[in-house]
This record gives structure tokens, C-alpha cells and sequence, in this order.
């Protein structure tokens, strides 16, 4: 299987990271690609990664993952990437997103009058693209699967593993990676938060 993940300027590294160790442990080829290749930074500006292919050079994965960060606002009206996606969208098994990066999906059209989900501080933002916002960890449509936040990326990874290549396989590579979250707290999603914790941290993840 041949996966593509879109990198882009202020990506969020966990989008994609997470999701690629989970990917790749299922022996699928998958290739970081962007608008050009070489190095691209993340939105920390600490973190590189490189993209080894071009969006012209990959024009037929069998999957498509765009992983969220603050680039993706600039992106929703860069029409090469959108024309990108919207292309790339017709030859996919699977098209997703982690965080914001559903942004772009919406962006091209692809989420019109569908339950979707992305990071809850730009609910409303993807909302103006005809998707309805719905707080779940991931949200499948056909073969368009949309995660949450950050780290939700991995359970959808998990849950795509469990579809291509079966139960035993996803399991191995849950417990393989050691994926047993037990967080200290659990404010993990903006309806268990304290009201005061989402007004602090609102106007930051919306800063870009």
C-alpha cells in the first residue's frame, strides 16, 4: 500500500508522526511528500522533516493523510494544494486528516454536508466548509476518515490497520508501540475541560 503524507510550513509533527509509526509498522510504503521536496519545517520551527517526493510526482496513493498545524489556514486558499488533494482524492482507498488538516479537506470540497472532525478550538472554522463539527475521536465517511487533536491521529491509524490488514495485525501494532494512554488528567476534550482552562487556551490555538 502507498501512503502519502502532505507536509507543509507549521505542520504539527505529532499529526503525522504518530500515524506514520502506526502506518508503516503495517509494511506499507509511506512517503512524506510536499509542494516541493526537501526540508520542511514544523510549527515549533524546531522539527524538519523531509519530503523525499513532490505533490507532482505523486499523483495515485492509495492513501491520503494530511496531518493539521497552523500552516493549514494560509493553505485553504492555496489552490495547488487544494487542486491537489481534490485530485489525489479520486484515486485514493482512503483519504484522511488529523487535526486541522481536515481544514483542507473541507477546503476542497470533500467534506459538504458531512459529520467531520478536526481540532475543537477550529470547529467553527471548519464549519465554513460545509462539514458539520461533531466531538468524536475520529469520524468515518466512506473512505474519507477525519481524527481530532494531535494525538487522536493514532487511534485512527489503529482503527485503518484494523480495516486494511485485520484485528491481529492493529493489536500487534498497538501493543508493539505500547499504546495504553492513561493520562494524568482527563481533560482531553473540550466538553471534560474546565470552562476557564478553554478560554485560556482558545485564542492561543487560534493565534495563526
Amino acid at each position: 500500500m502507498e501512503i502519502a503524507i502532505l507536509l507543509y510550513d507549521k505542520f504539527t509533527a505529532l499529526d503525522c508522526i504518530g500515524p506514520y509509526d502506526v502506518l508503516r509498522n503495517m509494511g506499507a510504503n509511506v512517503t512524506f511528500v510536499a509542494e516541493q521536496r526537501g526540508e520542511v519545517r514544523a510549527d515549533s520551527r524546531m522539527l524538519g522533516i523531509t519530503a523525499d517526493r513532490s505533490i507532482d510526482e505523486v499523483t495515485s496513493p492509495d492513501m491520503l493523510l494530511i496531518p493539521g498545524g497552523f500552516g493549514t489556514r494560509a493553505l485553504m486558499a492555496h489552490q495547488p494544494i487544494v487542486e491537489w488533494i481534490r485530485a489525489v482524492h479520486e484515486h485514493t482507498q482512503w483519504t484522511t486528516s488529523v487535526c486541522t488538516g481536515s481544514l483542507l479537506l473541507g477546503a476542497a470540497g470533500l467534506l459538504d454536508g458531512l459529520d467531520a472532525t478536526t481540532h475543537w478550538a477550529s470547529s467553527e472554522l471548519l464549519e465554513t466548509t460545509g462539514a458539520r463539527y461533531t466531538e468524536q475521536r475520529w469520524v468515518r465517511n466512506g473512505k474519507i476518515v477525519t481524527a481530532a487533536g494531535v494525538s487522536a491521529g493514532i487511534d485512527m491509524a489503529l482503527m485503518l490497520v484494523n480495516e486494511i490488514a485485520g484485528e491481529e495485525t492493529a493489536m500487534a501494532i498497538q501493543l508493539g508501540i505500547e499504546y495504553d494512554p492513561q493520562p494524568p488528567f482527563d481533560c482531553g476534550a473540550v466538553s471534560k475541560a474546565p470552562k476557564e482552562l478553554v478560554d485560556m487556551l482558545r485564542p492561543l490555538m487560534q493565534a495563526e
